[in-house]
């Protein structure tokens, strides 16, 4: 058996209306412990972009930006067995607590950050009550992901705001 790899809390408040939901953090997220931590990953450069904002440089700097657009972070795996950062090698995995978060906060939609991330929450919140929609991955090993899917969907859920 290997070792098992923790992630992290997810970042949330009660305010919270959007959540982006993650498989499990990379190697280089995990060395600076926080969610997507690989400068090649367009997720940063994507949502900032999105609401016209430069990308914070620090973690304190990202949790703010969440927190001041309502958004919750968070990966669909809190623990598992991975080789690398790779996703098709996770397993013997614990999901995390979809619920708990959503009573929580007033979260009315899930964005799910790639196909793995999107199967392990279909087997798992199949019957869950909110919206969800699964986007094209921010990896850097994905070729064709799609910008302007994330912007049509964020235009979506903050029109108006």
């Amino acid at each position: 058996m290997g070792e098992i790899k923790r992630g992290f809390e997810p970042v949330y408040d009660k305010d919270s209306k959007l959540l982006i939901l993650g498989s499990f953090p990379s190697v280089k997220s995990r060395q600076i412990e926080f969610y997507y931590g690989n400068k090649q990953n367009k997720f940063w450069k994507t949502v900032c972009g999105f609401f016209g904002e430069d990308v914070p440089g620090d973690t304190e700097g990202k949790k703010q930006f969440l927190y001041r657009r309502n958004i919750a972070l968070w990966d669909i795996v809190t623990e598992c067995e991975i080789v690398g950062s790779q996703d098709s090698t996770i397993k013997n995995f614990k999901t995390a607590d979809i619920e708990k978060l959503l009573q929580n906060s007033k979260i009315s939609f899930i964005m799910i950050n790639g196909g793995t991330a999107f199967s392990i929450f279909e087997k798992r919140f199949a019957g869950i009550k909110v919206q969800y929609k699964k986007m094209p991955s921010t990896s850097p090993a994905n070729t064709r992901f799609s910008k302007e899917e994330w912007f049509d969907t964020l235009s979506g859920i903050f029109a108006g705001a």
